[in-house]
């Protein structure tokens, strides 16, 4: 398994083919719909640039009070990427070089890929319990307003993992 720091440098992708197994440590960003389409609208409201975008809703808790929360992750697993095909490939021509999620996405998510360096790698539905072993921490949220699982969570990781790069920047894909 190779391990990547994110954010991630563009010659850490280039080396990787679809089928390959990886890990990513630093921090990933939780992303949905609603947040997508927000990101386009309004802008992402942390710096994005070589992040890593997890299609995920995690299951959230605020064991701390409202005025002043203290969140607390209980599972995080990949949700339908396909939902997103609409908003990706204008998402990545911003800058992130991961993408992650299930399912896989189109040919226009494909040749973004492509054409901006970047990966699709598909994380296993069922192992929510399994990732939020690598979560180290939740580093903070944006987006409330949108719900728990459609906010943008920003999780601080550790070997998180197996991921398995299903697009790579070359235009290859496991799903042909």
């Amino acid at each position: 398994m190779i391990n990547l720091e994110v954010p991630v440098k563009d010659m850490d992708l280039t080396k990787l083919k679809a089928g390959d197994v990886i890990s990513l440590t630093g921090n990933i960003l939780t992303a949905r719909d609603q947040a997508h389409k927000r990101i386009l609208e309004q802008g992402a409201p942390c710096d994005i640039e070589g992040a890593a975008i997890f299609h995920a809703g995690p299951i959230i808790t605020n064991k701390g009070s409202e005025d002043d929360p203290e969140y607390e992750i209980v599972a995080v697993g990949p949700t339908t990427s396909m939902r997103m095909n609409p908003y990706q490939k204008d998402v990545i021509a911003l800058g992130p070089k991961i993408v992650i999620g299930k399912g896989g996405m189109d040919d226009t998510v494909r040749e973004a890929l492509k054409e901006h360096n970047a990966i699709y790698v598909v994380a296993t539905g069922g192992c929510a319990a399994l990732y939020v072993d690598a979560v180290e921490k939740i580093e903070s949220v944006d987006w409330l307003d949108l719900g728990m699982p459609e906010a943008m969570w920003n999780l601080k990781v550790d070997s998180f993992g197996p991921l398995i790069v299903a697009m790579d920047s070359h235009g290859n894909s496991l799903y042909d």
